[in-house]
């Protein structure tokens, strides 16, 4: 038994000379913690598409073995500190954009993701990746961090049954709601727990909302707190290739792809410096591994049913508590496996507990503001366009193309000049 302990720890990089076991376990139990909201959060956001023929129920049993296997490969491929699970952004886009605005099927969206992960995985074993993060300059990398930021906090508000329907900038007008009411709740304990770096606080808020909403009569306790999984075989495998060759798909395809690329990259060099693992050469050991484990992690979702699987910044409250090998990404993956068997109590998490979640979502993301150069009109007028019509027209790729579009138009013009000058 010693033996195989001996060799799981050094296949996941562990080495009791340089590390600490006990540091370890406690960071991959906190990353667990603070990623675990979305194994309630994820089944919520996919209740519109019940109406298309998700199945939803199943929703919970895939993002659960999704995150468990994506957090494996980062353990025992990339062996680093880093959790993986269904990312919200892509969940957003998937849902709002794919499947709600163009009005395709969800089987067409999976498909999309589980393409998009297999471009991603030949980008990085070529130096592509390199080139694509080169090319998108840095204040519109994070103006698209904001817009989406913003745009994941209307739909909060939304779910959230505060905001009056059918309007275009919706009214508050259901205060009176016991649904309202506890949403409040819920963004006012998020708020706190932020302010005074609560670990794993978005998970608090859940939990503690949901208590709340038990007297309040939005929250229906659950039968049984133990069960078996449901099934995921309803989304497993749930490919529609008859729309391959068309614009719209190859359009999906990229823009995942985009999101996917950047977002992972953004959120390892982040990881990696607050860990000290970059080094003076600016070289991130490991770097490749750690794109492969989330391109591969992505087409394994799809298979699973689950859109883009991707590199999780809570992972951040591991590496702060002293996580550096993929010893904490083994516990992460655990602490999701483990999970499976508690799907009744996840399920019974009114969505006026989680919406809150959401909003604190896009509000980490907003913070990416203050890395806007807003002295360079070229950089700061873009930025300022994708984070306004992300959130306006409801629409992700919009965004994101209108600020592409109109950064290289204004250093075309800017270039001109220079020359006459």
């Amino acid at each position: 038994m010693k033996t195989i302990i001996d060799k799981t720890l050094a296949m996941v990089g562990f080495s009791s000379q340089r590390h600490s076991m006990k540091m370890e376990l406690i960071s991959g139990l906190t990353t667990f913690m603070t990623m675990a909201y979305i194994l309630a959060l994820n089944p919520v956001m996919y209740a519109p598409l019940a109406d298309k023929g998700f199945p939803v129920d199943s929703l919970f049993t895939s993002t659960a073995l999704a995150a468990t296997i994506g957090t494996l490969l980062m353990a025992f491929v990339a062996k680093r500190p880093i959790g993986q699970a269904p990312g919200l952004t892509l969940s957003v886009f998937f849902i709002e954009t794919v499947c709600l605005s163009l009005g395709y099927s969800w089987q067409f969206a999976l498909t999309a993701v589980f393409v998009e992960g297999l471009l991603f995985v030949l980008l990085c074993l070529s130096n592509v990746r390199k080139l694509v993060f080169e090319m998108v300059p840095t204040s519109l990398k994070h103006a698209i961090a904001v817009g989406i930021g913003l745009f994941i906090a209307l739909i909060g508000f939304r779910n959230s049954g505060l905001l009056s329907e059918g309007t275009f900038f919706n009214n508050i007008e259901n205060l009176s709601e016991t649904s309202s009411l506890l949403f409040i709740i819920g963004l006012l304990l998020a708020g706190v727990c932020y302010m005074f770096h609560v670990k794993g606080g978005l998970l608090i808020s859940i939990i503690v909302t949901t208590i709340i909403g038990i007297p309040m009569g939005v929250t229906k306790a659950p039968e049984q707190w133990f069960s078996m999984p449901p099934s995921p075989m309803p989304l497993c495998m749930q490919f529609d290739w008859n729309d391959i060759l068309t614009p719209d798909f190859w359009m999906c395809v990229l823009t995942m792809l985009f999101f996917d690329v950047f977002d992972t990259l953004a959120s390892v060099v982040g990881l990696m410096a607050n860990s000290g693992l970059i080094r003076k050469d600016g070289r991130i050991p490991h770097m490749r591994n750690i794109m492969l484990s989330d391109a591969i992690a992505t087409s394994a979702g799809a298979c699973l049913g689950c859109s883009t699987v991707t590199t999780y910044i809570e992972s951040a409250s591991g590496v702060a508590e002293g996580g550096r090998t993929g010893l904490t990404a083994l516990v992460i993956a655990l602490g999701f496996f483990a999970s499976l068997f508690f799907a009744p109590l996840f399920l019974a998490i009114p969505t006026a507990a989680t919406a809150p979640v959401m909003v604190m979502a896009g509000f980490y993301l907003f913070t990416s503001i203050r890395h806007i150069d807003l002295t360079k009109p070229v950089e700061s007028f873009p930025a300022f366009l994708a984070i306004l019509i992300m959130p306006v027209t409801g629409s992700i790729s919009d965004g994101i193309i209108a600020g592409l579009f109109t950064y290289v138009m204004l250093s075309i013009v800017e270039s001109l000049i220079k020359r006459k000058k």
